[in-house]
């Protein structure tokens, strides 16, 4: 009998034979397991047109807002609001933070000139002599815009980009991931994907996961890649493993979502997930209007053109920050280099700017997203075929029997009323009659919180009111305590700003509910465990989770999935399916 490869028993349980892949919506983070660090590439393709194409279509790095008037009323009032937070919350000396008055910087920036310093800045464009039909990650992203590729980041928000552009269907997306990840292998891993068939791999997903999806991803790596076997598992957990924490309340801030849940002995508390649909991104667009209002000197910048937006996120990663002592005028400077071009420097004053931008993050409302949903939760199963015997069909069948047991009882009591009809008729007159019985419906099943339709939250939150509102739904108090005890932040949207400890540990304290403050000691919150980049907690977790006896007895073999589909998938998840 041939002998699978993927379930080798020579194939020792820490070797190079296991991958760990973290899909984002701006980077797509691949190692194997033993890998110190994973290779991290911007999470996008470039597609060559077809001839008879003349549309070119390119999802932006940054997302641009429609200028609406609700937009923009909104942004001003959530400004307001910020400034006041600003000012509310003392420094370390217990000083107010001194403002600065917008007019200064203004006056200072409108006079500032461009200083050429090299001739060249040693970036070029993709060369594309080679006629290539796509590129990915940052070869994609250094083409020359007239060169007319697509432009496709297959990941938005944590979901696939399906939209009804070029390249938004399901297959497309699909597509560009297998392209994407495939080249990584090949290039950064140096791993050829005929090859593995004798790999295993883990793949990490949202804690709020859309099923179709993850079943299609489960094909892509099984089936298209050719994988042995895989294991899927939530980024939250495993954000846990990587920084050796046994439960905590986990943050995870990305480039367009936030997610927030609470993890206890492994397992994701599926009442207390939340999604928000912000990130880094969004902090990202709104700097960039705080410029603009303090006449940023570059005054050539469009967000909208791939070199400046990446120009500024360099600047959102240098500049802002969430320290309350860092105020008064700050004389920055910056470069702007473009392929082909010569570098030219600019110095800018800032005052607020850099603090107010991550201050989003507490006051969504400053991204002026409107007609968009901005919290979501975890949905209900709405089955699939594959698999017949999953919850749904649990729920039909408790509500069966629960319905063909009263309808037993109803007809036992209706024989019981004739039999007593009868023997009364022969005692009494014939103008006696019995009353019809109706038999009563049958009461409706339990069904557990766990299947139950999810809540919905029409109004946005910020990152300390999604922290209080997942905690709060956690069952016991015990629990509780210990989210409370513990909040972990990961991502690199919020955790690499210098003061994000302080300022998200005061919000918290503050806002906590006063039966909390008297038994929880302590309000923690960790952003670089084991000093680690909280970019990469969760992969690294991935490879923990590799590691771990108890891990081996959830891979799934890519025979078992062509045979069982979802169903294998059900049974062997590690978390509640």
């Amino acid at each position: 009998m041939e002998e699978d490869s993927s379930t080798d028993a020579s194939d020792p349980v820490f070797g190079n034979n296991i991958l760990i892949i973290h899909p984002g919506s701006y980077w797509i983070r691949i190692g194997r397991a033993t890998d110190a660090y994973p290779v991290s590439v911007p999470h996008v393709v470039a597609r060559k047109p077809k001839q008879n194409c003349d549309v070119k279509y390119e999802d932006k790095l940054i997302r641009s807002m429609t200028s609406q008037t609700n937009s923009n009323n909104q942004k001003q009032h959530a400004l307001k609001m910020v400034q006041q937070a600003i000012w509310a919350k003392k420094t370390s000396s217990g000083q107010r933070r001194q403002s600065v008055a917008l007019t200064q910087v203004i006056n200072h920036n409108d006079e500032v000139k461009p200083q050429p310093l090299d001739e060249n800045s040693g970036l070029t464009w993709t060369p594309t002599d080679d006629q290539s039909d796509c590129f990915i990650g940052e070869e994609a992203l250094y083409l020359d815009p007239n060169e007319g590729y697509h432009i496709h980041w297959p990941i938005r928000q944590g979901r696939f980009n399906i939209h009804s552009g070029i390249g938004g269907s399901i297959t497309a997306v699909l597509q560009d991931m297998e392209t994407i990840w495939s080249k990584v292998i090949e290039t950064k891993l140096d791993i050829p994907v005929k090859d593995l068939k004798s790999y295993k791999v883990i793949l990490l997903i949202p804690d709020i996961y859309h099923r179709p999806h993850v079943k299609e991803l489960m094909n892509l790596l099984l089936i298209r890649l050719g994988f042995g076997s895989a294991i899927v598992h939530q980024e939250s957990v495993c954000a846990l493993y990587g920084s050796g924490i046994p439960s905590a309340c986990v943050v995870d801030v990305g480039d367009q979502k936030t997610s927030v849940s609470c993890v206890e002995d492994g397992l994701s508390n599926r009442n207390s997930r939340l999604c928000m649909g912000y990130g880094g991104g969004d902090v990202t667009r709104c700097f960039t209007s705080l410029l603009q209002r303090a006449h940023m000197p570059y005054r050539e910048c469009q967000m909208e053109k791939t070199m400046d937006a990446l120009l500024l996120v360099e600047l959102k990663e240098t500049f802002c920050h969430l320290d309350q002592d860092l105020d008064g005028i700050q004389l920055l400077d910056f470069h702007v280099r473009n392929p082909n071009s010569s570098t030219i420097m600019y110095q800018l004053k800032l005052g607020d700017k850099t603090l107010q931008a991550p201050m989003g993050l507490f006051y969504p409302q400053l991204f002026g997203i409107v007609g968009e949903k901005m919290v979501k939760t975890q949905q209900r199963n709405q089955g699939d075929s594959e698999d017949i015997h999953d919850e749904n069909y649990l729920l039909q069948t408790q509500q069966q029997a629960a319905k063909a047991k009263a309808l037993e009882k109803a007809g036992a009591e209706n024989n019981s009323n004739v039999e007593g009809a009868t023997n009364t008729h022969r005692n009494t007159s014939p103008t006696n009659h019995h009353t019809e019985v109706i038999p009563t419906e049958a009461p409706p099943p339990t069904i557990s919180r766990r299947i139950s339709t999810s809540q919905s939250l029409d109004k946005p939150l910020g990152i300390d009111q999604a922290i209080l509102h997942s905690i709060d739904c956690c069952s016991s108090e015990e629990t509780k305590k210990k989210m409370y005890s513990c909040i972990l932040v990961v991502g690199g949207g919020l955790g690499l700003f210098q003061g994000a400890v302080d300022m998200l540990q005061y919000r918290i304290q503050s806002k906590m509910p006063p039966s909390f403050r008297a038994v929880v000691d302590k309000v923690e919150v960790i952003c670089k465990s084991k000093d680690m980049d909280p970019r990469l907690t969760v992969w690294k977790g991935g490879a923990v989770l590799s590691c771990l006896d108890t891990a081996q007895e959830l891979w799934i073999k890519q025979k078992e999935w062509k045979s069982m589909g979802l169903k294998v998938l059900r049974e062997r998840s590690p978390f509640v399916w």
